[in-house]
């Protein structure tokens, strides 16, 4: 049953493999279906959990206002009627901010955190973060969402060897609703951790891009603050889990085993080469696609 009815709304999830959970929490104008290279290296030895959040992918939009904290609140309630007590989180972008709500509401129930170009705040109080929020709602506004998507799209892979992930973006950024799009980013515009950090307890893995939109500096101060560790993606932009799938997985498959963290030459982008053989055929982004069929 790839569906759970929440409080307001129906939570579309999907989940693989067996043993420890490990739940992928995916960011603004994504879906769970866009974790499937992580997925796959995962599977074989996590309990892996997939949601869509609200608004998202399956997943029906909130009656009310779009809130980090709500997110999170519905996600502690899935895992709760899945039977998971303890889980590890992984979140990229938007989706480290409902990681972070969540290990922040229940501590003692989040062995690991792994946050991918992650902050502890985006309210807009630096020029950067300010034409981040507005000016991506702006254009929305003015050209729709399929037109935005291509700008977005081409501005997370800019280079001529990642034309088929640029319009696989542009693809799905475009099948987004607008009103979840803003809602989410204004979501994300008011939430903010920083007074509450100190009560977490987890073990944390920052992975940052290089080339990431949001400060690389509020992401290494953030790890210092958590006594985590963090890996610089050399070469990557904001899309680390599909423009760096080669070191995001290594990071995360070490991370999640309390191995030590590949070394540093290997944290770059992925080349030309390696783009070329990565399939989602057979992938958890298939059975996305087809999963509501499922439902009772």
């Amino acid at each position: 049953m790839p569906f759970f009815r929440d409080v307001d709304r129906s939570i579309h999830y999907l989940e693989r493999g067996q043993g420890e959970a490990v739940v992928l929490i995916h960011g603004l104008g994504c879906s769970g279906a866009d974790w499937a290279f992580q997925v796959a290296a995962l599977e074989s030895c996590y309990r892996v959990i997939v949601p869509d959040l609200p608004g998202s992918g399956h997943s029906e939009p909130p009656q009310d206002q779009y809130s980090i904290e709500a997110f999170a609140a519905g996600l502690w309630r899935l895992l709760d009627h899945l039977g998971i007590s303890s889980t590890s989180l992984v979140g990229f972008s938007l989706g480290g901010a409902v990681a972070l709500e969540m290990a922040a509401s229940r501590h003692r129930s989040v062995p690991k955190l792994a946050l991918i170009n992650s902050l502890a705040t985006y309210r807009p109080h630096n020029w950067r973060k300010w034409m981040e929020t507005y000016v991506s709602a702006a254009l929305v506004r003015m050209l729709g969402m399929p037109r935005a998507a291509c700008l977005m799209a081409a501005r997370l892979f800019p280079e001529s060897w990642q034309r088929a992930m640029r319009e696989h973006a542009a693809a799905a950024l475009g099948a987004v609703p607008a009103t979840s799009y803003l809602g989410m980013g204004l979501a994300l515009a008011r939430w903010a951790i920083l007074d509450r950090l100190d009560c977490l307890s987890s073990s944390v893995l920052l992975i940052a891009a290089e080339n990431d939109y949001t400060p690389l500096a509020e992401k290494i101060a953030l790890a210092q603050q958590l006594h985590g560790q963090i890996v610089i993606v050399r070469g990557s932009r904001h899309g680390t889990p599909f423009d760096s799938v080669e070191a995001t997985n290594a990071c995360l498959t070490a991370f999640l085993a309390d191995q030590p963290l590949p070394p540093q030459a290997h944290w770059v982008s992925d080349d030309a080469a390696l783009v070329q053989t990565l399939s989602l055929v057979g992938s958890i982004a298939e059975e996305h696609a087809v999963s509501p069929l499922l439902m009772d």
